[in-house]
């Protein structure tokens, strides 16, 4: 591998920025850091793949070919045609690849993923497009989250196996004492992939939550395939051509990752999780089918579900500056988040801005208006806004009159001024009772719940019951008191769920930072596993030790 040293260098640096926890991104999040013909070429490519099949992957002739993308901002059909192979297939193929692939030194793997990475990074233009029409992020967020911000991830979960898998040495000699004489035997130790990994994908996030386990897979020895969403299919099938083209040049098997999308009409996650071959499945999505794959017999399952996420309000220096951030947060990708906050609590007397009691109702009022400024604003709020990835989620804000609540801020189209089709919705901010059993429930999409409560106390006994209930992967305090920051971090820490207090400015609690930040704890029900801690690796393989008597 010519670019071995430069790989090496890039998968060091990862380690130390894993060990370390402070800013690392190997891949710069500013379009302006990539060539300027990038973004042209990225846009071009993505024209050509329209209306056509796609023919990237190195998986054998097709069985069949289908797709059924639709953009949410012209709402017309990609027409991306991709192969399709039957779950029989599949697991033949990655069976096959296996055997060599998992004999390979863990360095030469290592160098491999990082060669795909840098393969893929040409292409975050192209990937940014398909990511934005397919998801209905926004341009600029799509970019980050697809390109740089995925590639992070992945590198991180990488770089995390790597330093897991070299952790003990392979061989040893080993030796005991014993009086006149000693005991001599020659110790290896290898690491053993557990067997074929299945990594499902979502919709909002096809890329950025699916090549952690994509790349933790693959650097533990497992072959690995891939069964995006129907609708956010062409962004991994991108990352998964490029893997491919990686395997190749390495002379190892294509097919050591595969891409594995849904004949018309059939969904095949399920027959492929349920498959004895299948010993690994990472999953993001809903309740329902996670706590279905976490009830799985020998399997090992990662999963990011739903959850229930919170805002305290309790004390502030400056309450303009906080509901403009949260006004923001709200407004991300239309809160199509699983980190999105959603249960604003704030006590009934109000809240003290430097000493100064700000009564309950402009607190509300305040925070109301930030959102509807925010989303109105002709430069800001279309591109952060972007579009609802489907009907669904539209038709269940849109029946807010419909709920227990007092709608505060109606659901509301905004115009897009580059694509008048695109399906768009403004956050709805309802007011529910305390005592609500809406409270208790995610509700996906731009629509957040303001809950009065009989003081900091009990909003913060609210959110952690339902955290520990419900489950939750993000919570944002306000708070100028030392010892109620305490109180909230160590109630909110008995529900396994991180605090971010005080966000102002330019940062969010949506934001999740590659070799930083852990996200998801997998200590709440909100999900099982955590990107990307030991565990998420650790569960992939397991050591096996041989010994022979030496002469």
């Amino acid at each position: 591998m010519s670019d071995k040293k430069k790989y090496l260098e890039i998968l060091e640096r990862a380690v130390e920025a894993n060990r370390l926890r402070s800013f690392f991104a190997q891949y710069p999040e500013h379009p302006k850091a990539y060539p300027a013909e990038a973004p042209e070429k990225g846009a071009q490519a993505f024209r050509a793949h329209l209306n056509k099949d796609f023919d990237e992957l190195l998986q054998g002739t097709p069985e069949g070919r289908a797709g059924e993308e639709v953009s949410p901002f012209t709402r017309e059909a990609l027409g991306i045609r991709y192969p399709l192979y039957s779950v029989e297939t599949l697991l033949k193929n990655a069976a096959e690849a296996r055997s060599a692939w998992r004999k390979e030194t863990i360095e030469e793997r290592a160098l491999i993923l990082v060669d795909a990475l840098e393969r893929i990074k040409e292409r975050f233009f192209e990937i940014a497009n398909a990511t934005m029409h397919t998801t209905g992020q926004g341009w600029v967020m799509s970019f980050q989250a697809s390109g740089p911000h995925s590639n992070d991830r992945a590198l991180e979960a990488l770089a995390m196996a790597y330093e897991e898998l070299t952790r003990f040495p392979r061989e040893v000699d080993w030796v005991k004492p014993m009086g006149k004489f000693e005991i001599k035997v020659h110790k290896s130790f290898h690491p053993v992939g557990k067997g074929i990994s299945l990594a499902i994908g979502c919709s909002t996030f096809p890329v950025w939550n699916s090549v952690p386990g994509i790349f933790a897979g693959l650097a533990t020895g497992n072959p690995v395939i891939v069964k995006p969403h129907p609708g956010a299919v062409y962004p991994l099938a991108i990352v998964i051509a490029e893997l491919q083209q990686a395997l190749l040049a390495a002379g190892h098997d294509p097919k050591t990752v595969q891409l594995a999308v849904d004949p018309p009409g059939k969904l095949i996650a399920k027959e492929l999780a349920e498959s004895p071959e299948v010993k690994i499945i990472d999953y993001t999505g809903g309740n329902e089918f996670g706590d279905y794959l976490e009830s799985l017999k020998g399997k090992e399952v990662f999963t990011e579900k739903a959850g229930v996420n919170s805002v305290i309000f309790d004390s502030v220096k400056n309450l303009d500056a906080v509901v403009q951030n949260l006004a923001f947060s709200v407004s991300l990708y239309s809160g199509q988040m699983c980190t999105a906050p959603q249960n604003f609590y704030i006590p009934q007397e109000g809240i003290l801005e430097n000493g100064e009691r700000i009564p309950y109702e402009e607190v509300v009022n305040r925070l109301r208006d930030a959102v509807y400024g925010f989303v109105h604003h002709p430069k800001m709020g279309p591109g952060t806004l972007g579009a609802i990835q489907n009907e669904r989620t539209l038709k269940r804000v849109q029946g807010v009159d419909g709920l227990e609540a007092e709608v505060l801020l109606a659901p509301e189209a905004i115009e897009n001024p580059e694509f008048a089709n695109a399906r768009t919705c403004a956050p709805s901010i309802i007011e529910v009772d305390a005592g609500s059993e809406l409270i208790r429930e995610e509700l996906f999409g731009p629509l957040i719940q303001v809950i009065k409560t009989r003081d900091t106390e009990h909003s913060l006994q609210l959110a952690h019951d339902i955290a520990m209930e419900k489950g939750a992967i993000t919570c944002a305090a306000y708070t100028t008191d030392e010892e109620t920051a305490k109180r909230i971090e160590e109630r909110m820490e008995e529900a396994f769920v991180p605090v971010s207090f005080n966000l102002t400015g330019y940062i969010w609690v949506n934001q999740n930072a590659a070799f930083s930040d852990f996200h998801v704890t997998g200590g709440n029900p909100a999900g099982n596993a955590s990107l990307a801690d030991p565990n998420f690796v650790n569960r992939r393989f397991v050591w096996v030790g041989h010994r022979k008597l030496a002469d």
